[in-house]
Formats: C-alpha cells, structure tokens, sequence
C-alpha cells in the first residue's frame, strides 16, 4: 500500500513540473535549418555570386500549423552580417525572436548561428521571411505557410491545390556594392535589372533565354495561391490573362471575398486568392509589373512573366494580357478599398474603441549635410522629422535589462512644426537625428496617423509594424482633418494587416492594441527608404504577470 502511494507521489509530482509544457505546447514542434551560403545564380543572362539560404532562391518554405511551435537553426555561412525575420509572426512575448538586427538582437556573425524559437498563436495564413539586415532581403527570403488548425476549415471552399507565388526583384549587380555607392555618393541607388515571379524573370529584350515559371492546372479545378511581395522597393501589380482572381485573405487574416482581374500588393505584403481553372485548355500569360504614381520616381518598368498552362495543352501560343500603367491609381485604388474584414462569428474585427494613445506621424525625405557626398548634401528620411540612427547594439536586450545609453524613449507623438504637409514644403529640408522610441504601456490601444508629405516627393510608404496585427480604419487624400475624417472611419469591418500604404499626398489610420511586450520596428517596407532612416521603434512595457510579460533572452542568443 505505501509502495503504490509513493507511485502516485512521484506521477504527481512529475504532472506538476511537466504542468507548464502541457498547458503550452498545444500544437506540433517543428524544426527547420537554414544554411545561409553563397551560390552562382543566373539571371537575364548575367552570373553573379548570390547570398541564399540551403542554396535556393527564393529560400525554402516553411510549413506550420496554427499553435505549432518553430524552432528554426540559421548558420551563417557567409561572411557578412545576419539576422532573419518572421514577417507578419505576431512573436508573442518572443520579441528575440523577431529578427531585425540591433532591434531585437545583435547579428548573427560570420560562422556562428541561432535558434529562432517561437510559437505560431492566433494566426493562419501566408506569411513570410527574410534577411532584416543590410539589403540581403534581394535573395533571402521565402514563404510561410500556416495552416489552420485541423478541426477549423478554410472560411470558403477548399481548393483542390495550393501554389506559392513570390514575388521580387533582380539586380545583376551585388546590392551590397549597388547600396554602398549610393551611401558614399548621399544619392539613390541604382534601381533593379529585372522583377521576377518565383526566382525567374521570364525573357526580356536583353536576354530571350531566360526562362519563365510555369503553373500547370487542369480544367474545372480551384488553385490557392498564395503571393508574396518580396521586392525590395516597389509595389507590384499581378493579373493572369482571362482569368479572374477571388481575394480571400492579405497579410494571414481573412477578407470577405471579392473578384478582382489585378491584385496590387506592396512589398512584405501578401494576398491569397482563388484561382478558377475555368478554361478547357490553353497557356496564359502570368505578369508582375511596377505601381508608382509619382512621376519623380524612377522605377524598373521592366514587366516580369509567368505561364499558367492546362494540362494536354499542345498549342504552342500564349494569350496574352497587357499590365496595368505604372500610375495606374485608379486600378490600385479600388483593389484597396475592396478590402474587408471578414469580422465572422469566428473571426470577428476586435478593433479598439476607446483610444489611450493618439499618433500623428508625417513621413518625409529630408537633405541633410555630407561633406563628401554630390553637393555637399545626402537624401535622408524621417518620422516627424526624426531621421532614426541605428544602435550598435540590440535595443531589446538594452530595455530588457535597463541599460541607459543606448535609446530615449522621448519619440514625439506629433511633428514639432504643422505646415501644409500636402502642398507647399518649407525651405528647410533637414532633419533631427536620434535613436528615439515611443513607449506604451501593456494593453493600451493606439491610433496611429500616417500622413505623406511632399518634401523633395509625394510618395507611397508601405510601412509594416512588427509584433502586431493593426486595422486599417480610415484613408484619404491631401492633409488629414481630425475634425472631419474621423467620422468616417470603418469601425465595423476594416481590413486588418501588419504592412499598410500610406499614400502618396495623402494619410492612412490603423488602430493597435499593444498586447504583446517588447521592442517593435515600425518602418517603411521600401528598403531605400528604410536605409534612409524612415523608422522608428515602440517599447512595450511588460503587463501584469508572467502570461503579460518579456520572456527572457534564450542562451545562444547573438552577442555584438
């Protein structure tokens, strides 16, 4: 008898150490490595060494569950600096996983490596990762794919397949050397050589070799695919001759549905749509092409090329469509305000009602002094005229263990000086500098006012916050009136993303509740701007318990 007491002693006594895990880990773990090594890559004819994660590019998709748990190896096999992010991964209280380097954590160097450790909550859908560090985006990146879980279907129709469609730009030059000469010289850097869709530009007029992506489908069936926009710096329209596309989600949350010919999608955003094979065979022309409604900006107006082709298909012409024009606003337009929340039963819109925290931030390009730079001047860029310098070291652990010196947390709420941020620009064109953050305390919701500017150009800024899902309540043109404006917001069904266009000569809302603590990066998805100093970054301070607080920082985690 006091054998089996013991017995029960020792299962109980193992119950409760093993209490947490059980409680947590309610989904699968899943691990990954990511070998990240140089390869010669060809492309529109050219071949140049190329950083890429197991030698691929685009990298290698992760798969996931919704609840499972990611433990994912990276090993820096190349000689510059690394760090990975998990873009649109909510990290909750997994800030050190997040990825952007001297944000969350310091890089990881040369021969060294890291285990990005953190659980998928909350969320399903198509995200996906990249290098957050230098411009090694160009080539490091791929898709994530979270499924929901097995007793939640999809919110429509089950399709019969499912396709990844990444979609990029190609520099035939190193962009570490094409960012770097345009650093030195304080000007833009040289734009890209071709877009690509899934790794391949498809032939150009300088390189008819090149070959193209090709989607087989039979007839009668349903495609998922899931695309990702995964250039550097510009937004991208996709169409698919003689087929229509049925957007159900962006950025892992769902939408209500709606057909549309031509999706417009900014870089780090995703958009999932239904496509139809409702044709009995033939081959159609896939195209990627450049948005851009400021004819200040150049661009590569260069038109990337897939194939769809039906099975059987022995006819050896395409059909063709012709890409939108590159100022083709009309067409972005209406793709964007076609956005909805699902806001179901199970998936409702839990925007925040009640506001603790009112932003205005104007987004604007800057000039300021560089003795060696063209004329004396370096394009910069700016928050509320804060150009942010980046730390040489990670701001995260600073917060984490109250290290002074390395932020302030005194990020201004509103610009110091209101002008006419749509019209005339003043004279001045320089710019604050600083490593500011705007703190926020656990559980607060803000209301964040993103106004475009025309200092030096109007200009759209896809501009993505890390750590959380926002909604999208309100959009308009010229200076945002907060007498007026606010009166039609959407409240009851706005499109909820992590990356958002603030438009060109014009402002964008989201509302956020800052649930989940730590050091979030909220900056412009347009690398050049982004190198700039377009970003800045909020600290959320712990809330009330463990379940409301910081994990804190695993072993191996980088040092600089």
């Amino acid at each position: 008898m006091l054998g089996k007491i013991r017995e029960w002693l020792r299962i109980l006594v193992v119950l409760a150490l093993l209490w947490p895990v059980l409680v947590q880990c309610t989904g699968n773990i899943r691990h990954y490595k990511f070998n990240v090594m140089m390869r010669n890559i060809t492309r529109v004819c050219s071949t140049k060494p190329t950083v890429t994660v197991n030698g691929k590019f685009p990298g290698p998709t992760i798969y996931a569950r919704e609840d499972d748990t990611l433990l994912i190896k990276v090993v820096n096999q190349v000689h510059y600096n690394l760090t990975v992010h998990w873009h649109g991964v909510k990290q909750i209280r997994t800030c050190w996983s997040d990825g952007p380097a001297y944000i969350a954590q310091c890089p990881i160097q040369p021969g060294k490596s890291y285990v990005y450790n953190f659980t998928v909550t909350d969320q399903r859908g198509t995200l996906f990762w990249h290098a957050h560090i230098l411009w090694l985006r160009a080539t490091v990146h791929g898709a994530i794919v979270i499924l929901p879980t097995l007793d939640l279907p999809y919110p429509f129709s089950k399709p019969q397949k499912e396709v990844v469609i990444i979609l990029g730009e190609w520099w035939k030059s190193d962009v570490e050397a094409v960012i770097d000469e345009a650093t030195q010289s304080g000007l833009p850097p040289n734009i890209s050589d071709a877009h690509t869709i899934n790794g391949l530009p498809g032939p150009v007029s300088t390189c008819l070799s090149q070959e193209r992506f090709n989607f087989l489908v039979e007839p009668g069936k349903k495609y998922l695919l899931r695309i990702i926009n995964a250039a550097l710096n510009e937004e991208l329209f996709f169409k698919i001759a003689g087929h229509n596309l049925t957007v159900v989600e962006v950025d892992a949350a769902y939408v209500k549905p709606f057909e549309t010919e031509t999706i417009l999608t900014a870089p780090g955003q995703t958009t999932n749509v239904i496509l139809s094979a409702n044709h009995k065979s033939g081959k159609y022309l896939m195209v990627t092409s450049p948005y851009m409604d400021s004819p200040l900006i150049l661009v590569n107006n260069k038109t990337a090329t897939a194939t769809l082709q039906y099975i059987s298909t022995n006819v050896s012409s395409t059909t063709f469509t012709v890409p939108p024009h590159r100022n083709a606003t009309s067409i972005a337009r209406k793709f964007m305000d076609s956005l909805r929340s699902l806001n179901s039963k199970k998936y409702p819109a839990k925007v925040p009602m009640k506001i603790d925290h009112s932003l205005f931030f104007i987004i604007s390009l800057g000039l300021n002094p560089c003795a060696s730079c063209y004329k004396g001047f370096r394009i910069v860029a700016a928050i509320n005229n804060v150009t942010f310098v980046m730390p040489s070291v990670s701001l995260l652990n600073a917060h984490f263990n109250n290290r002074s010196g390395a932020f302030t947390d005194d990020f201004p709420g509103f610009p110091q000086y209101a002008f006419d941020y749509t019209g005339i620009p003043p004279e001045n064109l320089r710019t604050m500098e600083g490593t500011k953050l705007y703190r926020l305390e656990y559980n607060s919701s803000v209301q964040l006012i993103l106004q475009d500017t025309g200092l030096l150009s109007p200009e759209n800024h896809p501009m993505h916050l890390h750590g959380f899902n926002f909604f999208v309540v309100g959009r308009g043109k010229g200076n945002f009136n907060p007498k007026v404006d606010p009166k039609n917001f959407n409240l009851v069904d706005p499109v909820e993303r992590n990356t958002i266009n603030a438009p060109s000569g014009g402002w964008v809302a989201i509302r956020f509740r800052a649930n989940n603590p730590g050091v979030w990066f909220l900056h412009c998805l347009l690398e050049v701007h982004t190198t700039w100093g377009l970003k800045m970054a909020f600290v959320v301070d712990n809330g009330n318990g463990p379940n409301e607080s910081l994990l804190p920082p695993p072993n191996d985690l980088p040092k600089c």
